[in-house]
């Protein structure tokens, strides 16, 4: 496949108005996750060091923000799901579905004018087609979490068979990655949101996070920016705080986001940054 055809099915993936709901991705699990196996910290190209951070979990990739930002919060380390213990005032974002050249640059440009970082779910053809942005997204400080190989709803396979779909994702960004020495984190997102109790069950107890979600933007509807942002914001008024949803493939997201940082900043928002307790490095991915 081309890599434009490859763009053009991600696209048409990302722009169904079939995506679950979120409360969809909130089942509870029967057992805690098991702790990923220590590491040291690698050689990280761009000058990235560890840093120390909210209950002193060493972090392999850092955000620093080109400026001195009111909208920037804290940084959590997770390690499971309900470390992500936002307060009123707290969001955190999150992007779906990429890299996309003409799109993923122009959201990293905008959140490093805002001086905040993000999350970055990435599809791993995607990340397998555009490598080179891939690297730019954890040079710039953010955190990769992964999203499957092919985008595909894994409600409609087998257990084994989602599972492959998982690792094969993984497996994608990793070496998307691994030229600059960076690694993907433990953080997984279902596509569509279509999760099962299953699958959140084999995925914490080999300390992969399911990031959920509890703002969709419903940026794949076909809507302008405008409408995307004042969508967005009502529900961010509504529920004070929350992971929210974009996707990075999305013109009308790149197009309204640097109107809507800029907005959260006004209203007095912070802008939450996750980061792994410990990142899938080569260790980790060789043992699942």
């Amino acid at each position: 496949m081309s890599l434009t055809r490859l763009g053009a099915a991600l696209l048409s993936l990302a722009s169904l108005s079939a995506c679950a709901s979120n409360e969809a991705g909130r089942l509870a699990l029967s057992s805690p996750p098991a702790q990923p196996t220590a590491l040291s910290a690698p050689t990280l190209a761009f000058g990235a060091q560890p840093v120390a951070v909210d209950g002193g979990f060493p972090l392999y990739q850092s955000f620093q923000p080109a400026r001195r930002s009111a909208l920037a919060g804290r940084t959590i380390a997770v390690a499971q799901l309900s470390d992500i213990d936002l307060q009123p005032g707290e969001v955190v974002l999150t992007f779906d579905d990429g890299p996309m050249p003409g799109k993923t640059p122009k959201i990293l440009d905008a959140l490093e004018k805002a001086g905040v970082g993000a999350t970055f779910l990435m599809v791993g053809q995607m990340a397998k087609a555009y490598p080179s942005i891939t690297r730019e997204v954890a040079a710039k400080g953010h955190t990769i979490g992964t999203h499957t190989e092919s985008h595909k709803n894994l409600r409609t396979l087998g257990t084994e068979a989602a599972m492959a779909e998982i690792r094969r994702g993984e497996a994608s960004v990793a070496k998307a990655l691994a030229p600059a020495g960076f690694h993907p984190a433990p953080f997984f997102r279902f596509p569509y949101l279509a999760d099962t109790q299953a699958l959140r069950g084999r995925l914490a107890g080999e300390g992969v996070v399911t990031i959920d979600v509890d703002i969709d933007s419903k940026d794949y509807f076909r809507d302008g920016p405008s409408r995307v942002m004042a969508r967005t914001l009502d529900a961010v008024e509504r529920k004070r705080h929350g992971i929210i949803l974009f996707h990075d493939i999305q013109a009308r997201t790149v197009a309204m986001l640097p109107d809507f940082l800029a907005e959260l900043e006004r209203r007095g928002y912070k802008v939450v940054d996750l980061k792994p307790a410990e990142p899938m490095g080569p260790q980790l991915l060789a043992q699942r």
